[in-house]
């Protein structure tokens, strides 16, 4: 089954696709809100600012599987997201993105290797992976990079589609 096509579930309950987004750039990242690198949120919603309008979009998926970081439920999420980073970004809901239990869009999303040309299991919450208009996964990003670093925005910029 293709990326775009595995079934999720918004933060809201709703069905919903990567596909269902339109054909565009996303960054998908696996979020928390009790960790280190949650002050992230700020630069994935100063990303989608910048890039919204040229065909991207983040795209979050709250995970719990670090530490216990996300213990909330969908709407304490959501309310945090809001309240806290004004999160204009697609949340889904909470999932595995290790293990036996792991969900769909991150069995296809794990394959991918990073720069140093490692694939497998997330190594933590934050992780990003950048998947182009036409569904394939371009890059892979750990954890630790801000997501406005350059090579970041490099990778972004080079497969948003034509103006």
């Amino acid at each position: 089954m293709a990326l775009a096509d595995i079934e999720l579930r918004t933060l809201a309950g709703e069905t919903a696709t990567l596909g269902g987004l339109g054909r565009k750039v996303l960054l998908v990242v696996n979020v928390a809100s009790k960790c280190g690198l949650t002050p992230q949120y700020a630069a994935l919603e100063r990303l989608q600012e910048r890039y919204g309008d040229k065909g991207f979009s983040v795209v979050g998926f709250p995970c719990n599987q670090f530490a216990g970081q996300e213990p909330g439920s969908a709407e304490e999420i959501a309310t945090f997201c809001s309240a806290t980073y004004g999160v204009t970004f697609p949340m889904f809901e909470k999932i595995e993105v290790n293990g036996p239990g792991r969900h769909p869009v991150y069995a296809e999303l794990v394959e991918t290797p990073d720069a140093d040309g490692v694939s497998g299991d997330v190594q933590w919450n934050f992780e990003k992976f950048l998947v182009d208009p036409d569904g394939k996964v371009v890059a892979r990003f750990r954890p630790r990079t801000d997501p406005e670093a350059p090579e970041v925005v490099e990778a972004i910029e080079a497969v948003l589609p034509a103006a």
